[in-house]
């Protein structure tokens, strides 16, 4: 690896601001998942049934209470914008830093593009039934993208007042129709898809359908482990990201199981959810009697979407400003505006390749199984990076036992490695679906020359980051020469 000192200069250029306090962070992290309460977990339906995506959701449940004790652990001892990558650096180097970071790049900037898919889905449903207008997704979808973008460009109080407006709008709409669907409950909609010969209505697809269910079981929570990414933006991040992280947990684990059992046990049900797009407003269209009513609270259901496509664009630009500022990604990505103090050139570069994504496989599927394909790709990106999270954990217990733990996990290691055997087991069930495999596999592609990048270039243009800096001290405030650790060479940028 070759190092290089940066001055004042190059760190001016790459200043943030700090503003988010427990609640900011709390909403950040529930608005970027809760777009998955509002559609693509019902894919799960289609491939597991109610049964077996309800035990898929049970199983994901542990995983993410593991991974989120983890980085609950780690984000305070680390507060660096680096996240899962300078969890990744401190326990394994400079390899496991970038393989960390890189994965939870592909998470970050495919999820936008699933999300924004579903917007679309939602918008144009929205507008047809009430103006009669037929316009075209993409243009939606480009649309949502100059928004959101602009906003975070605008700077770190805008986004974070917008994420707990946002947040608290999409939380009132599914308390809504908690209250609307429960009288209009019928639980015999949660197992009315017709099984397949040799299997039960609970378990339509028998065992495999678990298994299968997984990635869209992950939809439930996919996104809250970016709270450690605003840990240079937090008023006090050694005391507001664990609280932040552990309050949003708690409160996607009670609108995951409410979604799944009251949306589902609404008519059209089970069999008519699982290819829906729109999965939430099919529910309304029930439980209001009227579809023009449900295409106006339908407007309101968007706020769910915009929250994740929001909060998760905030996301990919910190993602990518804080491995560009390392070196891992070219420098230029993490420049900020002097003004606003945001990373406004990885977040336009993550626009560009998410719309692109979602344009060309929209254009070649015709505009069939897009958002499904696209959500399973995104959940490709997110367990490499909870298992390496959870690998990083572990090995941080053991050889960094001396840097201050703010917060320690009350089910330490065997919490952690539990939860990276579900996400090992939930990288393989991504390969058994026919219908999916191409776009894991294409996404698998952008992983390894991601890998390639780094070995020919990426390792020779590393900077003495604060992430970098505290990984080859030990977590110290001694100079990185003096850690005697690898082939490091020092040079000057």
């Amino acid at each position: 690896m070759t190092y290089r000192e940066a001055g004042q200069e190059y760190f001016g250029k790459r200043g943030l601001r700090r503003h988010a306090g427990v609640w900011s962070l709390w909403a950040l992290g529930v608005a970027a998942v809760i777009s998955g309460d509002y559609s693509g977990w019902n894919f799960g339906l289609g491939v597991g049934g109610f049964g077996g995506l309800l035990v898929a959701t049970l199983f994901i449940t542990v995983m993410y209470i593991g991974l989120c004790y983890s980085i609950a652990e780690m984000s305070p001892a680390l507060p660096h914008t680096g996240g899962a990558y300078s969890f990744g650096r401190s326990a394994m180097g400079p390899w496991g830093g970038f393989i960390t970071g890189l994965a939870e790049n592909i998470e970050y900037v495919v999820t936008p593009a699933v999300v924004v898919f579903f917007a679309g889905f939602y918008a144009q449903s929205v507008v047809e039934e009430l103006f009669g207008w037929l316009i075209p997704q993409p243009w939606y979808w480009l649309a949502f993208y100059l928004i959101f973008v602009g906003l975070n460009i605008v700077g770190i109080e805008a986004t974070m007042r917008f994420s707990i407006v946002i947040c608290l709008l999409s939380l009132a709409v599914l308390a809504i129709f908690f209250v609307t669907a429960i009288p209009k409950f019928d639980s015999s909609l949660l197992t009315n898809i017709e099984p397949e010969p040799g299997n039960t209505s609970f378990l339509p697809f028998g065992i495999p359908g678990i298994f299968k269910a997984l990635p869209f079981a992950i939809w439930f929570f996919l996104a809250i482990e970016e709270l450690p990414l605003a840990a240079e933006e937090s008023m006090d991040p050694k005391r507001d990201i664990p609280k932040g992280t552990m309050l949003g947990l708690l409160t996607l684990i009670v609108a995951a199981f409410g979604v799944l059992f009251l949306n589902t046990g609404v008519a059209p049900g089970a069999d008519g959810l699982q290819a829906s797009g729109e999965p939430l407003l099919d529910g309304f269209r029930t439980t209001l009697g009227s579809s023009t009513a449900a295409a106006l609270l339908g407007l309101f259901a968007l706020t769910g979407l915009i929250a994740s496509f929001h909060t998760i664009i905030y996301a990919y630009g910190r993602n990518i400003y804080s491995l560009s500022r390392a070196g891992y990604f070219p420098h230029w990505m993490s420049v900020t505006s002097p003004k606003r103090r945001t990373p406004h050139v990885a977040l336009i570069l993550g626009a560009i390749v998410g719309y692109a994504l979602c344009w060309l496989l929209y254009k070649n599927a015709a505009g069939t199984g897009v958002g499904d394909a696209l959500l399973t790709m995104a959940v490709f990106g997110a367990v490499i990076s909870y298992f390496m999270q959870m690998l990083s954990f572990i090995l941080l217990r053991r050889r960094m036992p001396h840097i201050e733990r703010p917060f320690k996990s009350p089910i330490g290691t065997a919490g952690a490695a539990i939860a990276g055997v579900i996400a090992l087991v939930s990288l393989v069930s991504l390969y058994l679906d026919d219908a999916y495999r191409p776009g894991v596999i294409g996404v698998g592609i952008w992983f390894i020359l991601g890998i390639l990048y780094f070995a020919i270039s990426g390792r020779n243009r590393l900077v003495l980051s604060p992430e970098e800096e505290f990984a080859l001290t030990q977590g110290g405030k001694g100079h990185p020469e003096a850690a005697g650790l690898g082939d490091m060479r020092v040079g000057e940028v």
